[in-house]
């Protein structure tokens, strides 16, 4: 059972990202609006990307809509500096999150994903994290299910839309790749009065994740369904 296995969580990582920025927006620390000044650091980020330019200023909003339907390196990082000033601030608040959250087995070095030594979680932490984002954000959580939307500079894809298309009992999820990752992905499904996570670290390919994921998740709905038979 893997799990607890720490390993390298690619764009997962920008759940943690966005469950901060609502946490802050709720806060009443930052807003939908502000207007996020982008830094030549979060220009450079590598792709996948919105395409930021350094000194660009772009609604919070469009940054989050970025991050969390394409996975957006460039907005992840403009959201953790305009948050916390730097990103090495940022991955330390999203520590001190992860550890409120009772995530003991994650540590977070950036707010993109993209590989870094030390940058580890786990399965059952991701499992976690996505159900804090649905049980505390019910009105931010739709952008995990949305196929497409309006980043203000451009529309954004969802980069998991594949594992989305043709499938109503997703009410949300996140893919992620990175070479030292594999392909990774978190979903959450609605069958009835059930809910189901499903976590996949480590795929060979995005039809192999998608595949293994329906399979977890079926398997998972019949066993709750035989539990509630007993």
């Amino acid at each position: 059972d893997d799990e607890g296995k720490r390993l390298h969580p690619a764009g997962l990582t920008k759940l943690m990202t966005l469950y901060v920025a609502f946490k802050a927006i709720e806060d009443g620390e930052i807003g939908l609006d502000d207007k996020v000044i982008v830094s030549n650091h979060a220009a450079s980020e590598a792709p996948v990307k919105l395409g930021l330019r350094p000194r660009q200023k772009v609604r919070l909003r469009y940054l989050l809509r970025a991050a969390a339907v394409q996975g957006s390196n460039d907005a992840a990082t403009a959201i953790g500096e305009h948050i916390e000033g730097s990103e090495a601030a940022f991955a330390r608040r999203m520590n001190r999150t992860a550890e409120d959250l009772g995530m003991n087995r994650s540590t977070f070095r950036n707010a993109h994903g993209l590989t870094e030594t030390g940058q580890l979680s786990t399965a059952q932490d991701m499992a976690i994290l996505l159900l804090a984002l649905n049980d505390e954000f019910p009105d931010y959580f739709n952008l995990f299910s949305r196929i497409t939307a309006s980043a203000g500079v451009k529309t954004v894809r969802h980069s998991g839309r594949r594992l989305l298309s043709g499938d109503n009992r997703i009410l949300g999820a996140k893919t992620g790749y990175t070479r030292a990752s594999g392909y990774s992905g978190v979903t959450l499904s609605a069958h009835g009065p059930k809910k189901i996570i499903t976590v996949v670290f480590g795929g060979r390919s995005s039809t192999t994740r998608n595949a293994q994921m329906r399979k977890l998740r079926d398997l998972g709905f019949k066993k709750a369904s035989a539990v509630m038979n007993q």
